[in-house]
């Protein structure tokens, strides 16, 4: 095996255009594979994944919508290949490696499965197709793998260290059969896992033609021209970014066992050429699964870098060559073995969130960060048995919820997390066919949080009424206690709840639940936080007040005495 690169030629522009568009449409084409072939709703609906394509040295060359976390994830997960079968030159053509370990090798938690399949151009490997999934069912002590009281990470699932599912284009059974006989829906599992493999070889495929078509030393050459040219444009944003030190704390509610708070905080240090993202001073990593490994620090950097520089650039290594993270080890977003991290997300998530709480107030101009949002994924898994078919069904998704407002607009309402990116909710429909409840309610919820010139977002009430025996609730709703922060004078958000309504009225509120058991006409209602507000209320334009009123989203008693604004009987009355 070989991965030294020949001189590459001279590009023209144009060819170097179709190129890039080539690779891009190569990650979204394997993309839309597992979306069109996967099992589980967690993937075909809710797009919890990623596909891209990265080079033989681990590089990032292009990625397709889905989750913004898992931006990074592909590069170490394929370094992590390359480290443990390279080193040996144990890597084929039709090989195809399986890997979830969450504390390296772009692992997050152990639901979170990566393939990676190796490109090869003769004897020459040139590339990597990779993929990382949300698996509905990965075994552990809890249905959905995931859990809000895991002690550690045995517990939670089955471990992929990095071995081979296929070599030389052969399936390793042994390993196939170890996950069948480990989880609770073997179909969906395995069906989840043949359509990641699958986008695999389209991704290889086409890799290939491409390189039949314009030669693989020409593709070689424009993909280290598309990662250099993505570096210069970054850099020339980050020229743009006033420099300085900039600094962020916040807490994270408990680590679902009865442990918490926890402070997290980052130092932002913006240079001529490079960004710092030091987290020096973050609690160490905790009893119960909100710890977060290294991979998903880095990729939490990775999303809001983005967002700091331009999203238009394409993605590649090269965007974020400028960026430097420093953590100390065993933190809570450098957790090691044998730390619980199945919600892994609710900590990643505040590594974007504090970068973006340590740069909003300093970049005005620039409109692009907003006040604090939702945060939270807010995950939750139902299972039970179905009344009409008699199976076990397990459904693992995430919610969406208020953004916050920024400088000249109100926040979104009903929008996934920072980390979610292009995902979305199962819809209801598919909810009640396919699940042993009904969707009684699904609303904007109105808390009259966030308050400003500009107003957060709305979140959203989703009620899960019990329709069969029994079912059990997970869920894990982050900022529960520390609401969405506001700026420039405008009023935090609401509050992440999970709000359990019993068939004879009475009710009980979690942030984080384990196992809850649920019965026939029982409802849980999942209620998603308002963002954050932007500038003094009683700025707000008083037309815009009174049409606020009578769209339901504040009240009228809020109109009047948060935002100084008399309405008119009519208006009032009709709240």
């Amino acid at each position: 095996m070989s991965t030294t690169k020949a001189a590459g030629p001279t590009l023209d522009p144009f060819t170097l255009e179709i190129i890039k568009g080539a690779l891009i449409a190569i990650s979204d084409e394997m993309f839309i594979v597992i979306q069109q072939t996967a099992m589980s709703t967690v993937i075909y609906e809710t797009l919890d994944y990623a596909c891209g394509l990265v080079d033989a040295q681990s590089q990032l060359i292009s990625q397709g919508n889905g989750v913004t976390g898992f931006l990074g994830c592909l590069t170490y997960a394929t370094e992590d290949v390359r480290a443990k079968f390279g080193a040996r030159e144990a890597i084929y053509p039709g090989d195809i490696f399986i890997t979830n370990e969450p504390y390296g090798g772009g692992g997050t938690h152990l639901s979170d499965v990566s393939l990676i399949m190796p490109i090869f151009s003769g004897d020459r490997l040139v590339a990597f197709a990779a993929n990382k999934g949300h698996w509905n069912e990965l075994g552990g002590k809890d249905p959905g793998s995931w859990t809000t009281d895991a002690t550690e990470i045995y517990q939670e699932g089955l471990q992929f260290p990095c071995v081979k599912l296929f070599e030389r284009g052969v399936a390793n059974q042994a390993v196939i059969d170890m996950l069948e006989a480990n989880v609770r829906t073997p179909a969906a599992t395995l069906g989840d896992m043949w359509a990641c493999i699958a986008a695999l070889r389209i991704g290889e495929r086409r890799f290939a033609d491409l390189a039949a078509k314009y030669g693989i030393e020409t593709v070689l050459a424009g993909i280290d021209k598309l990662i250099a040219d993505s570096e210069v444009l970054t850099r020339q944003e980050l020229a743009t970014l006033p420099r300085g030190v900039y600094t962020a704390e916040d807490f994270i509610d408990d680590d679902g066992i009865g442990n918490g708070p926890f402070k997290v905080c980052v130092t932002v240090t913006i240079e001529a050429d490079r960004v710092i993202c030091d987290f020096t001073g973050t609690s160490p990593q905790v009893p119960g699964p909100v710890n977060s490994g290294r991979s998903g620090l880095y990729s939490g950097v990775r999303s809001i870098f983005k967002a700091l520089t331009s999203p238009s650039i394409p993605v590649n290594e090269g965007c974020f060559r400028p960026v430097e993270v420093i953590c100390p080890p065993r933190t809570i977003f450098t957790a090691e073995r044998p730390a619980p991290v199945s919600t892994y997300w609710e900590t990643m998530e505040y590594v974007t969130d504090l970068v973006w709480k340590a740069l909003a107030p300093v970049l005005p101009d620039h409109e692009r960060l907003s006040a604090g949002h939702f945060l939270s994924v807010c995950g939750v898994v139902v299972s039970g048995i179905h009344p009409e078919t008699g199976d076990l069904f397990i459904l693992v998704e995430p919610q969406a919820g208020g953004w916050g407002a920024g400088q000249t607009k109100d926040g979104e309402s009903g929008l996934v997390c920072v980390g979610d990116g292009e995902t979305y909710i199962v819809p209801a429909e598919i909810a009640e066919t396919r699940y042993g409840f009904r969707v009684a309610q699904f609303a904007f919820q109105r808390d009259d949080a966030g308050a400003g010139q500009f107003r957060g977002g709305l979140g959203l009430i989703r009620d899960y009424e019990i329709v069969t025996d029994e079912a059990y609730l997970t869920a894990t709703f982050g900022r529960h206690k520390f609401a969405p922060w506001s700026m420039e004078g405008g009023q935090p958000g609401s509050h992440n709840r999970v709000v359990i309504v019993r068939a004879d009225g009475t009710e009980e509120v979690y942030g984080k639940v384990a196992r809850c058991k649920l019965r026939r006409g029982d409802i849980a209602r999942l209620i998603t936080a308002t963002g954050g507000g932007y500038g003094d209320p009683r700025r707000r334009a008083p037309e815009r007040v009174r049409e606020d009123v009578r769209n339901g989203f504040i009240s009228a008693t809020t109109a009047e005495q948060v935002y100084g604004v008399r309405l008119d009987p009519e208006i009032a009355a009709g709240d």
